[in-house]
C-alpha cells in the first residue's frame, strides 16, 4: 500500500514531556509502521524541534521528501491536558509552520510522477489560507485511489464551509461519536443519529463508508447500504492520543489490502486500544505484535 498524509505534524507537550504528532502524521507513521510505503506533506520550523520531527520520520520510517522548513514561523506544538480517565483537552498554539505549507515546484512535480493508494488529510490544516489553498490544488491534481478524510474537529478551527469542500471529495469518512453529534447539524442543519447521518452522507456525496469511533465501546462503519457496530477492545487506558489515528491507519491498511470495511474495522479498533494503553501517539510495536 502506497498512502500520502497532508498537515499537520507538531509536538504534543504533556505532562511536561513531548510527544511527536498531529494527526495526519501520527497516520502516516503508524501506516508506515504496518509495512505501507507513508509519506507526509507537512512542514516544520528551521528549530531544533523541527529537526527532530524530520530525524524522527527517518526512524519511523515516513519519507520526508516532501517536507518543508520555514524560517519565519516555528514547528507546531499543542499543549495537552489529560483527565482522570485519559482523555485529552487541546491547546492548539496559532502560526505554526504547517499553517503555511507551499504547492512549491518540487511538491508539483513529484505529486505527478506518482500514484498513491490512498490520500489522507482533516480539517485542522485548513484553519490557514495558505496551507488549505495549498490542500485544494493537490485535492484536484493528486493521482491516487481513494480520499481519506479524517474530520478531526479541534476547538473552533472548522467551518461549514471546510467540512463540505472536505465530504465533497472524499471516498471514506472518519470521526468521533462527539463529533457525530455535532456534524449533522453543521451540514445538514438537524440533529441525526449515527445511522442516519451516514446514510445522508453516501448520498448526498461521493462518500462510500463512513466510520464513527467510539473509544472503548468500539466503532460503527456505514458501507453499501449497511450499518454495523463493531465491539470495541477493553484495555487499561494510559492516554488516548493518537488512537484515533491508529484506527484510521489500521482501518486503510486492511481496506486497501483488499479486507471488507467491517473486517478492516475489527482490526482498527484493536490497533487504537493498543495505542490508548500506551503513552504517546506512537508506541512502539511491530507487526510480531498480536494486535
Amino acid at each position: 500500500m502506497k498512502a500520502i498524509s497532508f498537515g499537520e505534524v507538531l509536538w504534543d507537550i504533556i505532562e511536561g514531556k513531548e510527544y511527536l504528532g498531529g494527526a495526519p502524521f501520527n497516520l502516516a507513521a503508524h501506516l508506515a509502521k504496518l509495512g505501507c510505503s507513508s509519506r507526509m506533506i507537512s512542514r516544520v520550523g528551521e528549530d531544533e524541534r523541527g529537526s527532530k520531527v524530520l530525524e524522527e520520520m527517518k526512524h519511523l520510517g515516513v519519507d520526508p521528501s516532501f517536507m518543508q522548513k520555514d524560517k519565519d514561523h516555528p514547528t507546531g506544538t499543542v499543549n495537552v491536558r489529560l483527565s482522570f480517565a485519559g482523555e485529552p483537552e487541546f491547546t492548539i498554539n496559532k502560526n505554526a509552520a504547517y499553517d503555511f505549507i507551499e504547492f512549491d515546484k518540487k511538491l508539483e512535480a513529484g505529486i505527478k510522477e506518482e500514484k498513491f493508494d490512498a490520500f489522507c488529510f482533516g480539517t485542522l490544516a485548513q484553519r490557514s489560507d495558505v496551507t488549505k489553498k495549498t490542500l485544494y490544488t493537490l485535492l484536484g491534481s493528486v493521482n491516487s485511489n481513494l480520499f481519506f478524510y479524517d474530520v478531526n474537529l479541534r476547538q473552533k478551527y472548522y467551518s461549514k464551509e471546510i467540512i463540505n469542500k472536505s465530504l465533497s471529495v472524499s471516498g471514506i469518512v472518519k470521526l468521533n461519536d462527539d463529533e457525530a453529534k455535532v456534524l449533522p447539524e453543521i451540514v445538514f442543519n438537524k440533529k441525526m443519529d449515527e445511522k442516519e447521518f451516514a446514510t445522508e452522507l453516501c448520498r448526498g456525496y461521493r462518500v462510500k463508508i463512513v466510520c464513527v469511533t467510539r473509544g472503548g465501546n468500539g466503532c460503527a462503519v456505514y458501507s453499501g447500504g449497511e450499518f454495523r457496530e463493531i465491539p470495541g477492545i477493553k484495555v487499561k487506558v494510559i492516554d488516548t492520543v493518537g488512537s484515533g489515528d491508529a484506527f484510521s491507519a489500521g482501518f486503510l491498511f486492511k481496506h486497501c489490502s483488499g479486507k471488507d470495511p467491517f473486517e478492516a474495522a475489527e482490526f482498527a479498533n484493536r490497533l487504537g486500544a493498543f495505542v490508548a494503553s500506551k503513552r504517546g501517539a506512537i508506541p512502539d510495536y511491530d507487526l510480531n505484535y498480536e494486535l
